[in-house]
């Protein structure tokens, strides 16, 4: 029996720093930026890292340091990179007997481009992790107190629902961090799998998407996520911290200060602290909100998404974390 089997996606991400660069400010970008290169032109490199990355893998390495039994279930590619991951996580703690070795497709990669003073530019390639499907997943295997869904995609995105009934059903208590994929489902789909889940973790962005309400207004938002989700719903806010409601209270904190050296893996290092406290203190909202903050704290502090993150046994400095009634701030419905 697993205390915790995550899902999701296993990459090999690739952090190179080029020697020269252009930011192109346009307003067809996105962003209103672009980084430029030199068409038909080398581009020197000034350094290149190499660390494992994907949400599956990421929660799952805070899970097996917070003294957790854990495993990854997802698909890598059959090749070097997929090799490297899973000996990363045997070394890690971290089951690995439910990965798969896809021919098919290399395994996920991502290449980080960091810009001297700006923000990082990341290049996806959605490989293996996306072939998983239905009837590679061995559910009289699924032995576990809790099932962690990272972002899906691909024919892994088309078992959510799979995933989370099989939760239901057996009891087995389901945290969701769904991914753009999942969020696109319609509405009358997300509203069956998520009044199945316990703990529905979404960033401000993805609040807004899953509710269509701008994420400034954030009473509406959590009114519409209380009608949606009858269990823990979290909403980070990046540098302004994280609100929680439990369908009582809400609960909001915000980082300390805190030197910010890399952002990958920022999500996935809160969500995963959250749930060990969350889980080792039955409900202790303000524990597993400090975890969080403190873990994904450690994490932006190192290059890498696994690097940094806290054991069981670290020391940190714990935030203050407001508690408010439900009723008294009007931002959410009985639950």
């Amino acid at each position: 029996m697993f205390d915790i089997i995550t899902f999701g996606s296993a990459t090999l991400d690739i952090f190179v720093k080029p020697k020269e660069e252009t930011i192109l400010k346009d307003e067809r970008f996105v962003t209103g930026k672009g980084v430029c290169f030199n068409l038909g032109s080398k581009v020197d490199i000034d350094k290149i890292d190499f660390f494992s990355g994907g949400g599956g893998t990421n929660t799952a390495a805070t899970f097996a340091k917070q003294g957790f039994r854990v495993a990854f279930w997802g698909a890598v590619g059959d090749d070097l990179a997929g090799e490297e991951i899973i000996e990363e996580l045997n070394e890690r703690g971290i089951d690995t007997k439910f990965i798969l070795k896809k021919k098919e497709k290399p395994t996920n990669h991502s290449i980080v481009i960091s810009s001297e003073g700006e923000d990082r530019t990341i290049l996806v390639y959605r490989g293996a992790s996306e072939l998983l499907n239905s009837k590679e997943i061995s559910w009289k295997k699924l032995k576990t107190k809790w099932i962690y869904l990272a972002p899906l995609s691909g024919l892994l995105c088309d078992i959510f629902e799979d995933i989370v009934n099989f939760a239901f059903e057996n009891k087995i208590k389901i945290a969701v961090n769904p991914g753009n994929c999942q969020l696109s489902l319609p509405i009358e789909s997300l509203k069956r799998i998520l009044s199945k889940v316990d703990v529905l973790i979404l960033n401000q962005e993805e609040a807004s998407f899953l509710t269509k309400i701008p994420f400034s207004e954030e009473q509406n938002i959590f009114k519409k996520i209380d009608e949606i989700c009858p269990g823990i719903a979290i909403m980070t806010k990046g540098g302004e911290g994280v609100v929680v409601s439990d369908g009582k209270y809400l609960y909001r904190a915000k980082h300390s200060k805190i030197k910010v050296v890399d952002m990958t893996g920022a999500g996935d290092s809160f969500a995963s602290g959250f749930i060990s406290d969350y889980i080792r203190y039955n409900g202790d909202m303000e524990k597993a909100v400090q975890l969080g903050l403190a873990n994904s704290a450690a994490c932006l502090s190192e290059k890498g998404a696994k690097n940094g993150l806290l054991d069981k046994n670290s020391k940190f400095e714990r935030v203050k974390v407001t508690k408010q009634l439900c009723s008294e701030s009007n931002l959410c419905q009985t639950k």
